[in-house]
This record gives structure tokens, C-alpha cells and sequence, in this order.
């Protein structure tokens, strides 16, 4: 992960699908690669056959807010899914309730899941739908979701995620910065001292 994420406006593409699982976002035969190049191509794949699905339509051409309906995200926990949503351009997905290993694997891999109450993303979907369509500001450092009114949501996220989010790291990337203030730390240790050494050798296998 290499790009933070502080606050996002964008316009919001619409899919008010409940239930949509990790096969419907990449198909299983996309499966074999074990990174994440070329993985936008995948998206969705199996609906992007129908020329009026969402993301064939040139007015949400480059939107990186996507606004999907409940339960997103469930089915199997391959990472492959929100590797192809990253991939293919969007930052965050908007929903009422997100899968558990979906959501986790989402924060660790640059993509920001925002749970809202139902009654909220419903508003938002009729929204989206309107031939205005729908802009909204999303504030990682606020925690706030903000309509073209001036109206805004709050969200939760874990305190680590978002901190890494921030920061543009994944955990890899967290712990290797942390890597001078270990060195200095070991270095002003006393000398390890092997506990062994005061046993009885009889006790020492």
C-alpha cells in the first residue's frame, strides 16, 4: 500500500444489490494469479456482460465511491475481491453491513469499507439513481460522510486501519517504520542473559 487516504470526493456508482458475495465481485478463474495486477479487469466480471450494468456506463467512468446494498462482501474470505474493487479505481464501498472477512481484508489492502445505517444508504442509492447522481466527500480523519447538501454521517473504524490508511502503509509497512525505535530500544537492553544457565543441569534437556 502506498497512497493515503485522508478525504475523498467523488462521484458514487449505485449497485443496490443485497447479498453480493467475493464470487460476484472476481470470479472464481480469476483466482490464479497471487497479486493484484490486472485484477480491475475481473471485476465483476460476470455482469459486465449485460451492456446496461453500472460500471459500463460513461457517466461513473472513474468514480472511486461505491455504493452497494446490504450484506456486501459475503460468501468465501479470498482477498482477490477487494484487491479488484482497489484495482480497478475505487477507495471505499459504502453499505449497511459489510462481511466480517471482507471488511478486514479491505482495511489491510488500501480499501475503505463505510457502514451506514440502512435508512441513510437507501437515501443514498435514490440519490445515485437520479440523472444528477450523487457526489459525497468521505473524511477518514473525521470520520465523517458528507452529502452535497452539507448533511454528514459519522462511521466507525478500527483505530490501527485507520491509522495505517492514513498513513499509506499496510501492517508490513507499520512495522518497518517502526524498525529505528526497536534498534534503539534493544540497543540500550542489558546483554540477554541465558536462563539456562542457572538451572540444574540435570534439568536441562
Amino acid at each position: 500500500m502506498s497512497e493515503k487516504f485522508a478525504s475523498l470526493r467523488s462521484r458514487v456508482v449505485p449497485l443496490p444489490v443485497d447479498n453480493i458475495d467475493t464470487d460476484q465481485i472476481i470470479p472464481a478463474r480469476y483466482l490464479k494469479g497471487v497479486d493484484r495486477q490486472g485484477l480491475g479487469a475481473g471485476l465483476f466480471a460476470n455482469w459486465r456482460t449485460e451492456p446496461d450494468f453500472v460500471l459500463n456506463q460513461a457517466a461513473y467512468e472513474g468514480a472511486k465511491i461505491l455504493l452497494a446494498g446490504e450484506n456486501f462482501g459475503c460468501g468465501s474470505s479470498r482477498e482477490h475481491a477487494p484487491w479488484a474493487l482497489h484495482e480497478y479505481g475505487f477507495r471505499a464501498v459504502i453499505s449497511s453491513r459489510f462481511a466480517d472477512i471482507f471488511n478486514n481484508n479491505s482495511l489491510k489492502n488500501g480499501l475503505l469499507p463505510v457502514a451506514l445505517p440502512v435508512e441513510v444508504t437507501q437515501q443514498f442509492q435514490s440519490q445515485a439513481a437520479s440523472p444528477e447522481g450523487l457526489e459525497l466527500e468521505i473524511d477518514l480523519e473525521s470520520l465523517t460522510v458528507t452529502g452535497p447538501d452539507g448533511d454528514a454521517w459519522t462511521f466507525s473504524v478500527d483505530p490501527f486501519a485507520r491509522h495505517c490508511l492514513l498513513e499509506g502503509v499496510d501492517q508490513l509497512g507499520y512495522l518497518l517504520k517502526q524498525l529505528p525505535a526497536i534498534e534503539a530500544w534493544e540497543q540500550n537492553q542489558p546483554h540477554p542473559i541465558d536462563t539456562r544457565l542457572a538451572m540444574d543441569p540435570r534439568e536441562i534437556s
